[in-house]
């Protein structure tokens, strides 16, 4: 049998691996005399108290490390390979995959179809439970890897079959049988495909899964996305706002169902349903603390709280700042900072945040309400339309640099120009066509802000707050 080497590429800083003078370069060969097959094998030895690691040095020497730590304390290693083995394919051509309706000449990793349970893991991707082998499930059981996320679609096997075109996908539902037996944590999200899953079928997958509660934690319900490129794909028709508003009533049926059966409201729906039949958010209790937030439920509602909230403290600030001032003593600063705010006024700064169509609409609404507050800075809200993949892609996170440079090129962005960080490729300045943030910035020729995804980060992009920070330290 040959025993898999895993190179190590970074050590975190003033970690446990650090300490034990392992550096990037140097190769995993085993933790306690066991060889790893893979992340699923190297998080559940290395969650003990006591270690012995075997790592062989780039000049060939073998050093065997006794380690104690406190239990699942991280080492602090990253492997050149993320799941310390070959990444694996999904074998399935589901009707609404999304990878198939890309356009050509992208670079390769967009054309990848994953359905890693592993991934599942580490990463929280949804995976179809087909590609899962009974060993891989097993040792999920073993480890007590959770949660697991699963693209559930129906709980209709022979449908189950025809919508991922696969004939073993009605029995890869056993797993979450198993899984529920064993107690592992899972999340459920179905996509999706008018007159396909929805009504009856709809309500027969809301009702079966509602048997794996309390391990079944959560079950989404999001739309189909449709490109334009669906040449000679199955045929789907696109939702229209009554039939969101149909979705919405079965979700909400559901959901209050559970609530007063399970105590959870368990079933929740994407954003896209609401904006589509034009319904406003749930309050944020109905969202059962966000677990489903990156599979795009209840990000809407949760950055208009937050940046409210940052809009309010902003107020408190401001009231307090302006008490300080109510004195004689005070009189002539006093003075002073009304012609200051008097000249900001009469020159507003302008700034720009680009968006999807489907945020466009809440932005324009926190801009509204943060322009009353701060009258001195006017926020633009750009609603650029997806030309890419077509106009019925309307999440930001799908806009490339090329929809962004062609369509705010000939508008006047102000003093800079916001982007949500979903934009770009993780932890890289690069959109989904490859044009970088860079390159952008020298086509508008203004500087370009990366704003992370939560209300106060936003709300401190609309106050200009970076720049007021850059200034002071120069």
């Amino acid at each position: 049998m040959t025993i898999k080497e895993h190179k190590i590429c970074r050590v975190e800083s003033g970690s446990i691996a650090e300490q034990m003078e392992i550096c990037p370069g140097d190769v995993l060969l085993s933790v306690n005399g066991q060889p790893l097959e893979d992340v699923f094998d190297y998080h559940f030895l290395c969650s003990d108290e006591k270690l012995t690691l075997l790592i062989r040095k780039p000049d060939g020497e073998e050093w065997e490390l006794e380690i104690e730590k406190e239990y699942s304390e991280d080492l602090g290693i990253e492997f050149e390979n993320g799941l310390m083995d070959e990444y694996r394919s999904c074998r399935n051509k589901c009707i609404f995959c999304f990878i198939d309706q890309m356009p050509p000449g992208m670079r390769d990793t967009l054309y990848f179809k994953d359905d890693d349970s592993r991934l599942s893991f580490l990463q929280g991707n949804y995976v179809t439970l087909t590609n899962m082998s009974e060993e891989d499930a097993d040792r999920i059981i073993r480890y007590k890897l959770a949660p697991i996320n699963i693209s559930v679609h129906t709980t209709n096997p022979e449908l189950r079959c025809r919508m991922l075109n696969n004939r073993f996908a009605g029995e890869a539902l056993e797993k979450i049988r198993k899984f529920y037996e064993a107690g592992i944590e899972m999340n459920g999200q179905i996509v999706l495909c008018k007159g396909i899953n929805d009504g009856r079928e709809l309500e027969r997958t809301i009702k079966d899964l509602t048997a794996y509660l309390p391990y079944m934690e959560s079950l989404s319900v999001v739309p189909v996305g449709l490109t334009k490129y669906r040449k000679d794909l199955y045929h789907l028709d696109p939702f229209t706002p009554e039939d969101a508003g149909k979705v919405l009533d079965t979700i909400h049926k559901w959901q209050q169902y559970c609530m007063e059966k399970y105590h959870t409201h368990f079933v929740h729906a994407g954003d896209e349903w609401y904006l589509l039949a034009g319904e406003e958010f749930p309050e944020a209790e109905r969202y059962d603390g966000y677990i489903q937030l990156e599979n795009g439920v209840g990000m809407m509602r949760l950055l208009y709280d937050e940046f409210m909230e940052a809009l309010e403290q902003g107020r408190e600030e401001a009231e307090e700042a302006l008490k300080l001032h109510f004195s004689w003593k005070n009189i002539f600063r006093r003075r002073k900072m009304f012609e200051e705010q008097k000249q900001e006024r009469d020159g507003r700064r302008k700034v720009t945040v680009a968006t999807g169509k489907l945020a466009a609409p809440l932005l324009r609404k926190l801009a509204a309400a943060f322009t009353i507050l701060h009258p001195n800075i006017s926020i633009q809200v750009a609603e650029v339309e997806n030309l890419f993949f077509g106009e019925r892609i309307t999440v930001s996170g799908l806009l490339t640099g090329q929809d962004l440079a062609l369509q705010l090129c000939t508008m006047d962005l102000g003093e800079k120009l916001l982007l949500p960080c979903n934009m770009l490729r993780s932890g890289e300045e690069v959109f989904l066509d490859d044009v970088t943030v860079e390159e952008l910035e020298k086509t508008l020729q203004v500087p370009i802000h990366i704003v992370k995804s939560d209300g106060q980060s936003l709300y401190e992009a609309f106050l200009c707050r970076e720049d007021r920070k850059e200034n002071s330290d120069e």
